[in-house]
C-alpha cells in the first residue's frame, strides 16, 4: 500500500501569530463592544429612571411646600366671615395671599368647600361659583392628607389658568374654626417641576456615567487576561489534538504498511504458488481442482485484507485514484456475494476537497448497505456531467428502513457528513422504505 502525504504545515509562523492574536483579541473586541451597548442601555435607563424620580422629588416639594402654606399661612387666617364671603373678610385674606401666597412659584390658589363652591380665588372672578370635585380632592378634602396631578386646563373651573401653560396643582385640607373642613390648591408652573427635576438629574448623571466607565476600564485588562488565558489553553487543546491525531495516523500508517507488506504479500504469493502449482498436477485433476480451490480462497481472503487496511487507513485518493479506491471499497461486497456495478467517471480535474467527500460518503454508505441492508445487489456510479459537479449515487435493494425511524444514536455516520457537505455547497439525499432498498445521492461542486 502507497503511503499518503502528509498534510502540509503552516509555512509562515507570522501569520500563525497574527492570526492567534486576532482570535485572542476577539472576544475582547466584543467584551468592549457588549460592554459600550450595556452602557448605552444603562444611560438611558438610569435616565428614564432618574427623570421619574427626580420629578416625583420636584412634585414632593411642591406637595410639601403646600402643606406649610395651608398650615403655616392659610388655616391661621380662616374665619367664618371669609367662608361666607363677606367683602371685609375677602379683602383681608386677598391681601394676605398677594403677601405670601401667590409668589414664588405659586402661580394660583383656590379654597373649597365640601359642596364644590369656591370660597377664595387670586382670581377674584371665580370666588362664588361651584364646580365638581374629583374624587381625589373630596378624598382629601374630607380625610386630610395632600395630593398632586397635572391640571385640565380644558375644564371650566381651570379656564382662567389657560395662559400659564401647564400646571401642577397640589391640594390639601385646611380647616376654618368650629371645624368645617375646606380644600386648599395651589398651582404650580410644570416647567418649574422640569426644571427642578433636571437640577437633581444633573447632579447624578456624571456619577452614574462616571461609575459605569470606570467600571468598564476596570473589567477590560481582566477580559483581556482570561482571553489570552483561554486562547493559551485552547491553542494547547488544538496542539494536543493534533498531536494525538497524528500519532493515531502514524499508528494506523505503520499497521498497514506491516500488513501489506508481510501478510498481503505472503498471502499473493501463496495464492500465485498454488495456481502454479495446480497448472503443473494436470495429470492428477482432483488434486489440481483442490489447489486452485484454495488459491481462489486465498485471492477472496486477500482482497477482504487489503478492504481492511482501507478501512484501517484510507487511501491516497491523489495518487492511487478515485476508481481504484472505490474498488477495493466494494472488495467485500463482492466477496459477500453482492452482485457490485460500479461505475467511475474520471475526476482528475475534480479538487480534492470533493473527491475525498465523494469517498468518505461512498464508504458510509456501502458499509451501512452492507452491515444492515444484507442486498443481493449494489450499484456505485461517480459521475461528472458538465464539469460542474461531482454526483454520487449509492444504490441497493436490501431491506430499506424508515428514515424517521432511525434511532440518532446509531446511524452518526452520514449524519456527521452533512456539515462538511453544507460548508462545501453540496446536498446530500437519502431515500428509503421498507423492502424497497436504499439510496444515497450526493451533489458537489468541483
Amino acid at each position: 500500500m502507497k503511503q499518503r502525504p502528509q498534510p502540509p504545515r503552516p509555512g509562515n509562523p507570522g501569520t500563525v501569530a497574527a492570526a492567534r492574536r486576532r482570535a485572542r483579541n476577539r472576544p475582547v473586541l466584543q467584551f468592549i463592544a457588549a460592554g459600550l451597548v450595556a452602557l448605552a442601555v444603562l444611560v438611558v435607563g438610569t435616565q428614564w429612571l432618574s427623570q421619574r424620580a427626580a420629578t416625583d422629588e420636584a412634585v414632593a416639594d411642591a406637595r410639601a411646600t403646600t402643606t406649610l402654606l395651608a398650615r403655616a399661612v392659610v388655616q391661621p387666617a380662616l374665619t367664618r366671615a371669609l367662608v361666607d364671603e363677606q367683602s371685609a373678610a375677602l379683602d383681608r385674606f386677598d391681601q394676605l395671599a398677594l403677601k405670601r401666597l401667590v409668589v414664588g412659584d405659586v402661580l394660583r390658589i383656590k379654597i373649597w368647600n365640601a359642596r364644590g363652591r369656591i370660597v377664595y380665588s387670586d382670581e377674584a372672578r371665580l370666588i362664588g361659583h361651584r364646580f365638581n370635585l374629583g374624587a381625589e380632592e373630596r378624598a382629601v378634602l374630607l380625610g386630610g392628607g395632600s395630593d398632586a396631578g397635572l391640571s385640565d386646563l380644558t375644564q371650566s373651573e381651570n379656564r382662567y389658568e389657560r395662559s400659564f401653560g401647564r400646571l401642577l396643582e397640589v391640594y390639601t385640607q385646611v380647616v376654618v374654626p368650629g371645624g368645617e373642613p375646606l380644600l386648599f390648591e395651589a398651582y404650580y408652573s410644570y416647567d418649574t417641576v422640569s426644571r427642578r427635576s433636571a437640577e437633581v438629574l444633573g447632579a447624578f448623571r456624571p456619577i452614574t456615567v462616571a461609575a459605569l466607565l470606570l467600571f468598564m476600564l476596570l473589567t477590560v485588562p481582566l477580559v483581556w487576561v482570561l482571553a489570552r488565558r483561554l486562547g493559551a489553553s485552547a491553542a494547547e487543546r488544538e496542539r494536543l489534538l493534533m498531536a494525538a491525531v497524528e500519532a493515531s495516523e502514524g499508528e494506523r500508517r505503520r499497521i498497514a504498511r506491516d500488513l501489506h507488506d508481510g501478510v498481503v504479500q505472503d498471502l499473493a504469493g501463496i495464492s500465485f504458488a498454488a495456481s502454479a502449482t495446480a497448472r503443473e498436477l494436470a495429470d492428477r485433476p482432483e488434486v489440481a481442482r483442490r489447489l486452485e480451490k484454495l488459491g481462489s480462497g486465498v485471492r477472496h481472503s486477500l482482497r477482504a485484507l487489503r478492504s481492511l487496511l482501507v478501512e484501517i487507513y484510507p487511501p491516497d485518493l491523489r495518487t492511487e485514484g478515485l476508481a481504484a479506491a472505490l474498488d477495493d471499497l466494494v472488495a467485500p461486497a463482492s466477496a459477500a456475494g453482492i452482485e457490485v456495478n460500479l461505475h467511475v467517471d474520471d475526476t482528475s480535474h475534480v479538487r480534492d476537497e470533493a473527491v475525498a467527500l465523494v469517498w468518505r460518503v461512498a464508504q458510509e454508505a456501502v458499509r451501512n448497505a452492507v452491515r444492515h441492508g444484507r442486498p443481493t445487489q449494489m450499484r456505485v456510479t461517480v459521475a461528472v456531467p458538465g464539469d460542474l459537479v461531482v454526483l454520487l449515487e449509492v444504490a441497493d435493494n436490501g431491506a430499506g428502513f424508515e428514515p424517521h425511524t432511525v434511532p440518532r444514536e446509531g446511524h452518526l455516520g452520514l449524519r456527521g457528513l452533512r456539515d462538511l457537505i453544507v460548508e462545501s455547497g453540496g446536498r446530500l439525499d437519502i431515500s428509503s422504505a421498507p423492502g424497497e432498498g436504499t439510496r444515497v445521492t450526493l451533489e458537489v461542486a468541483t
